[in-house]
């Protein structure tokens, strides 16, 4: 039976989906930690990239400093992290490391999204007398949207990928499915492991593509 069978093999096993190690509760592990790791790397990243952008000072600075992060490997962090005090606290070195590598892609995308704003466009609202809250919030934000929003379907995605790495600090998700396997020298588990990854990986792509097309038109960075 060749690789990709036993694998296949594995997956379809009932005994695999159950239990505390079984692949339901993995994959509601995943999903738990890349939604807290998205939603804390939107609330440090977002308001800075918003407002340097609106502003039009220290942006760039800002995002190379985030860039320069992206040199560092999210798996010396961690190693790093677990090594402080810090690694005594559960989740939280692991948190910290995807945080830190889901923060450039957001803030270099929010960023670009604001300055490439059609600067005749905020002229005429200007213009119209709008204060700087509603241009910020009327005009800039909903043309720059669809940059933020594409840096936020990077992030996930990386971060569904990257998020396996909570297996080495031992906590859980889908990469203690592929560590378990290595564990075990099981290659189908290994593989199985793998895939489901790549999967969730891709789902959580097509969802965000969908999530942009529904969206108002205001998120498409078009009128109403």
């Amino acid at each position: 039976m060749s690789t990709l069978s036993s694998a296949w093999s594995w997956l379809t096993s009932s005994a695999n989906w159950s239990g505390s190690d079984g692949i339901t509760h993995r994959i509601t592990q995943h999903i738990f930690l890349t939604v807290v790791c998205l939603a804390l790397s939107c609330l440090i990243a977002l308001p800075v990239a918003v407002v340097l952008g609106h502003i039009g000072k220290g942006g760039a600075l800002a995002v190379n400093l985030s860039n320069v992060g992206r040199a560092v490997p999210t798996f010396a962090v961690l190693v790093l992290l677990l090594l402080t005090p810090l690694g005594r606290h559960g989740d939280w070195p692991t948190i910290i490391a995807l945080v830190l590598f889901a923060v450039p892609p957001l803030l270099t995308n929010a960023y670009v999204g604001m300055r490439e704003v059609d600067q005749d466009v905020v002229r005429a609202a200007r213009g119209m007398g709008m204060t700087g809250r509603q241009l910020l919030f009327r005009v800039e934000l909903p043309l720059a949207s669809p940059l933020i929003l594409t840096g936020m379907r990077i992030a996930a995605v990386q971060l569904v990928a990257t998020a396996t790495l909570a297996a080495l600090a031992g906590g859980g998700g889908l990469g203690r499915i592929i560590t378990a396997g290595f564990n075990l020298a099981s290659t189908p588990q290994v593989v199985a492991g793998a895939l489901l990854v790549a999967v969730f990986a891709l789902l959580v792509e097509v969802l965000f593509v969908i999530g942009q097309r529904l969206a108002p038109a205001w998120a498409r960075g078009g009128t109403e």
